[in-house]
């Protein structure tokens, strides 16, 4: 027998997800942490006022936005799962795309971002950036290190990296963007949300990681959360000083859930991983697809790149089709599946399809595919009733004649 005590051992993911942010053994009581709400913070006295607000903002309690203990729970498991100094909870995952671009970028400045970005973070920088005078170029995901480093100029701020893209799952290769970036003085921000903790931001070069708490953290698909998560304190207080200027605040009661739903997580995400696969594979050995876009999937695009850098995957992947079908037919396909929702979001329990083929939008040249394109989420149900619920979707696609006029 080890005459090692646990405490001496390093713990598995999965043991510091069930600890991480909550009291411990020490303080009797509930096992998961009480609920605070409030706005009004009362201090008992004027000199007390004054020297709460001298605190730094980590410490310093003055008003509810700026976050409570529940709040402060949440982020500390956060930065557990990322591999971060600090995190800052916003209120959605496009707010943690807009508040973290808010607070590297500024007017003149350049941002670098991938042609397959999520498409609400792609019109921040078409709308909102461009009206304060932050130019964006679209890049080809794929790209290498010498060909970010070309389209680096003297004003570029910001390399935006999100891996793998949306819809369309480009891997990219984030630690060599990162020692583009590096060397000509610009921060690399990272949305994160696919790789969850399966891909550590910080050990690849990566100074602020984003993720949609949304999905997989909160993991029931009723609450809407964000995090910036840094590699650095300084880092960190440049994110948490715009959040606190936009009057970023996310709501107790979601955080208190998604403290909830990260119990489970690791095991949640152990059964999607596994679910995920083996209909990918599946659906790869069907006469009806073209190409199956998971970059766990060996033959994969990007496959090299995610046994180099990660440790596993999760539920997200799409499918391209055989050109002979037409983005009509997978629309009635996927309107066929029974097990299956039609909607945007993942990460949850259940399953969703969403037909992509005509709903991108693509500067740079990527995203291009012979046939039509679907990307699925794998949920917790039974692999073999997923895949008798595509078998008879995929004897519609087959059989769909348009409608004559």
């Amino acid at each position: 027998m080890s005459s090692k005590a646990p405490a001496d051992r390093p713990q598995s993911f999965e043991t510091r997800l069930s600890h991480a942010g909550r009291p411990g053994t020490r303080i009797h009581g509930m096992v998961n942490p009480p609920l605070h709400r409030g706005s009004t913070v009362l201090q008992p006295s004027i000199a007390a006022r004054i020297e709460a607000g001298k605190h730094r903002l980590d410490q310093a309690l003055i008003y509810g936005i700026m976050g409570s203990a529940t709040h402060h729970a949440l982020e500390d498991v956060v930065a557990e799962i990322e591999g971060g100094t600090r995190c800052q909870i916003v209120s959605s995952g496009l707010a943690a795309v807009t508040t973290a671009l808010l607070a590297y970028l500024e007017a003149g400045d350049h941002c670098l971002v991938p042609d397959s970005v999520y498409g609400p973070a792609r019109a921040f920088c078409d709308t909102v950036l461009k009206r304060m005078q932050i130019e964006t170029t679209y890049y080809r995901p794929e790209i290498d290190e010498a060909g970010i480093a070309k389209l680096m100029r003297p004003n570029t701020r910001v390399v935006y990296t999100e891996s793998p893209g949306s819809h369309t799952m480009e891997m990219q290769d984030v630690p060599a963007l990162a020692r583009a970036a590096h060397a000509k003085g610009a921060k690399v921000l990272m949305d994160n949300t696919w790789g969850i903790h399966f891909f550590q931001p910080f050990r690849h070069g990566v100074d602020a990681s984003i993720q949609a708490l949304t999905k997989y953290v909160a993991g029931h698909s009723d609450v809407l959360l964000g995090s910036i998560t840094t590699a650095t304190p300084e880092e960190w207080e440049r994110v948490r000083n715009t959040a606190l200027a936009l009057g970023q605040y996310a709501s107790p009661d979601d955080c208190w859930l998604a403290l909830r739903g990260v119990r489970t997580m690791a095991v949640r995400l152990e059964r999607q991983m596994a679910s995920g696969l083996e209909v990918a594979r599946w659906l790869a050995g069907r006469p009806e697809v073209q190409q199956v876009l998971h970059p766990a999937l060996p033959g994969a695009p990007g496959h090299e790149i995610w046994k180099r850098d990660f440790t596993g995957a999760c539920s997200l992947f799409s499918v391209v089709f055989k050109p002979e079908f037409s983005p009509e037919a997978t629309h009635a396909m996927v309107e066929s599946l029974k097990l299956f929702g039609i909607g945007a979001s993942w990460g949850g329990f259940e399953s969703l399809a969403l037909p992509t083929t005509g709903f991108m939008t693509r500067t740079a040249g990527s995203g291009q595919f012979t046939g039509p394109v679907c990307r699925f989420h794998i949920g917790l149900e039974a692999p073999a009733d997923l895949i008798a619920d595509f078998e008879q979707a995929l004897g519609v696609l087959r059989a769909y004649r348009p409608a004559r006029l």
